[in-house]
């Protein structure tokens, strides 16, 4: 019989061994031997499957261009046409480029692309995810410490003294949610500004060469050009990125050729001004003018938080491979060119981009402008879905649709109720105010809040988390709080012109969250202080007129530390309970993914037929499962369960028939038939509230009637569910 091996890595070695050696010796040296094949066929092994990783890294890079980078390479259509510039000189260009590239150098290299991006939360990013790992390790949060889910990894270690003072006062983890709030709210504002001013801008270049093009024509084709975006995001990430980034790659390679040669043409000894000494010199000279420049500055750097924002649709690697090799070049040479031109001609500013654009050339760059603003566009609506989706599945956000797009990455999802939002303010931003500087005035409020939100909630994981020796931390929380407020204090000039749209949008936002984070902590509360003990539970089924019907129900409760006061209301109102009933809690962890072994948690009840079971989902898992796949789950964990309680009593006639009696009734339940069971509570808000709860718990209410249920999500039929109405008392 014939056999077939595999063909080798390596070459086969033949050893011709003399008869005269000892045998020993031609076995020392045909272990030796084979030995070194081996290694040598792992070291294959191992530099191929590196290989592949790399490929694979830089694939994604390659994507990256076209989701994560599109409102930060973009950035130069509008920077220089957002500032209000005054007949300014040689010297005053020069300054403004010093700033613009140790803004790019120290925001987007040191602090984003090589800080920020490793304070990751399990591969997830952003403000809240910063939060959440706070929470995680040292246990700061409002949520109470229980939240943090069995594969958490709680500090253990003795705490920082700023972690004491966290723990000791409510206001400043208050405080602490409310920064964090504030910045997620920030970087959704931040997904409806840079759609609007990207396309905005790119369009206008149809009127230098065609005057008769009106104003309100550019705002209607940019309109309709965002509209059209939109359109397209129920696709997912992945197939829109790979669309876009060949568009994206054609603008980060063109806009510096043209940038090199404008230096060439126009000046070139613009690189002197890398020298920090011009920044001194610009604002000595200039003064509260020159500061007032700063919120024009500021632009050059948007776009910058995708970076840590888009983690869970990317990796660290492939991010900083793609900024540091492409994205950060083609900005500095691209700001070079813009700077060369303009210092020739320093009355264009007002057309920064397009006026240094070559003639012959023109028509290109416009194409893969308008292009690759409907590109930047992309980057920032891919984070806020995934900071929308982390504020729902934390309990901050009403309940919305989350439709995950790809089976390989759990961090690209798609909402249509936020994207169809997003869609109407983005169209409503340029229609009403059309002005590129009242966009960007409000752009830059953004741009530098969130930074500085970023810089302080970064500071506090290298103190409590990292602990970071003291002196880098002073030496990094100097550098970019006194940049960055100082960025913050010059936008904030610009409120009455176009800088009150974010903070409009973001009240909107926080309010929301704010009230609905209350409206659930109010009702958690209420639960926990009216919760039915198995003590009560065992009275109220002890009643005569209480019957135990057939069948197999979920009846989903909040809380783990007792069973909510619906059962009660149920039992007294229903006279009856299912002989098989199983206390279902879906808890979201401060975690990004649970461990599919710790996903169902069970526990016995000292009552017959009743269980209780813990469904644990992070905020980065998909909660993908359907109805009849989660009951399977549950019963085949419940099943295991009853084995594993089995072997650890005495193996003996009776357990083993309670072990059979048990999984034959749990069987019969089930083809009984299954039901789910959930309370659909509102607050009774009577005339002894007071005036805050009356307006909180009242818009708690409204939104919470116009939310989803959290049934759906797990795919139960209609059929199978019944909501039991109850009134809490405020």
């Amino acid at each position: 019989m014939s056999t077939s091996t595999a063909t080798p890595l390596l070459p086969t070695l033949a050893v011709r061994f003399p008869f005269t050696t000892n045998n020993n010796n031609n076995n020392r040296l045909c272990v030796a031997l084979t030995s070194l094949a081996t290694h040598h066929r792992t070291t294959v092994t191992c530099f191929l499957m590196q290989g592949k990783e790399r490929r694979d890294t830089l694939v994604l890079a390659y994507k990256t261009l076209g989701v994560v980078f599109g409102g930060l390479v973009t950035s130069p259509l509008y920077v220089y046409p957002s500032m209000p510039l005054h007949s300014p000189t040689e010297d005053d260009y020069l300054g403004i480029y010093s700033i613009m590239f140790w803004t790019l150098t120290l925001i987007g290299v040191v602090k984003y692309a090589n800080v920020a991006i490793k304070a990751d939360d399990h591969g997830e990013g952003g403000t809240f995810a910063l939060y959440s790992l706070l929470c995680r390790h040292v246990n700061i949060g409002i949520l109470p410490s229980k939240h943090v889910g069995l594969n958490s990894t709680m500090e253990v270690q003795k705490s920082t003294l700023l972690a004491r003072f966290f723990h000791a006062s409510v206001s400043a983890r208050r405080l602490l949610l409310f920064v964090a709030m504030l910045g997620t709210c920030m970087l959704i504002g931040d997904g409806i500004l840079t759609p609007a001013i990207s396309v905005l801008s790119a369009m206008d270049g149809l009127r230098a060469p065609f005057p008769s093009v009106t104003k309100s024509l550019v705002e209607t084709l940019s309109a309709v050009v965002l509209i059209v975006l939109f359109l397209l995001q129920k696709f997912g990430t992945s197939r829109v990125s790979f669309l876009f980034s060949p568009i994206m790659g054609a603008w980060t390679l063109s806009t510096p050729l043209v940038g090199i040669y404008s230096i060439i043409h126009h000046y070139p000894s613009i690189f002197k001004a890398l020298s920090p000494h011009y920044i001194f010199r610009f604002f000595w000279r200039n003064g509260k003018s020159g500061w007032l420049l700063l919120g024009g500055t500021v632009l050059c750097i948007t776009g910058s938080e995708a970076m840590f924002a888009d983690l869970g649709h990317f990796n660290p690697k492939s991010i900083q491979i793609a900024f540091l090799f492409m994205i950060y070049p083609s900005l500095v040479l691209t700001y070079a060119g813009q700077t060369a031109y303009l210092i020739k001609h320093p009355n264009d500013h007002d057309d920064g981009f397009y006026k240094f654009i070559p003639t012959s050339v023109y028509w290109p760059i416009f194409v893969i402008a308008t292009s690759a603003a409907v590109v930047a566009s992309q980057s920032l609506i891919s984070a806020t879905f995934s900071v929308i989706k982390q504020s729902v599945v934390l309990d901050y956000f009403p309940r919305v649709k989350v439709v995950h797009t790809s089976h390989n990455k759990e961090g690209e999802v798609y909402s249509p109720e936020v994207n169809y939002i997003l869609m109407v303010l983005c169209v409503a931003v340029i229609l009403i105010f059309g002005d590129g500087k009242d966009i960007g005035n409000a752009f830059g409020v953004v741009v530098s809040l969130v930074m500085l939100i970023t810089t302080i909630l970064l500071t506090l994981v290298m103190i409590m988390i990292w602990r970071t020796p003291v002196m880098l931390v002073a030496l990094y929380f100097i550098v970019f709080f006194v940049m960055e407020g100082v960025y913050v204090s010059a936008v904030f000039t610009k409120f009455t012109e176009g800088g009150w749209i974010p903070f409009t949008i973001s009240f909107i936002l926080a309010f929301i969250m704010f009230g609905w984070f209350y409206g659930r902590q109010r009702k958690i509360h209420y639960e926990l202080t009216h919760k039915i003990t198995f003590e009560r539970l065992e009275e109220l089924l002890a009643d005569r007129s209480v019957q135990r019907v057939p069948g197999l129900c979920f009846f989903y409760t909040n809380i783990q530390d007792g069973l909510t006061p619906i059962l009660g209301h149920y039992i007294k109102n229903m006279k009856s309970l299912h002989k098989i009933t199983i206390f279902t809690t879906l808890q979201y962890l401060l975690v990004p993914k649970v461990a599919p072994h710790e996903r169902i948690v069970i526990k016995k009840s000292s009552l017959k037929g009743v269980y209780c079971c813990v469904i644990q989902y992070g905020y980065a898992d998909a909660l993908n499962l359907e109805g009849n796949h989660l009951v399977d789950q549950v019963i085949s964990s419940l099943t295991q369960h009853i084995q594993n309680s089995r072997s650890l009593e005495n193996l003996n006639l009776s357990s083993d028939s309670r072990e059979t009696e048990e999984t034959s009734n749990l069987e019969e339940a089930r083809r009984a038939g299954v039901i789910h069971v959930r309370g659909k509570t509102r607050f009774y808000i009577g005339l002894n509230c007071g005036w805050f709860d009356k307006i909180m718990l009242s818009f708690y209410e409204v939104m919470h009637s116009n939310c989803r249920s959290g049934l759906p999500a797990l795919g139960v039929p209609p059929q199978q569910r019944i909501e039991v109405g109850m009134l809490y008392e405020a």
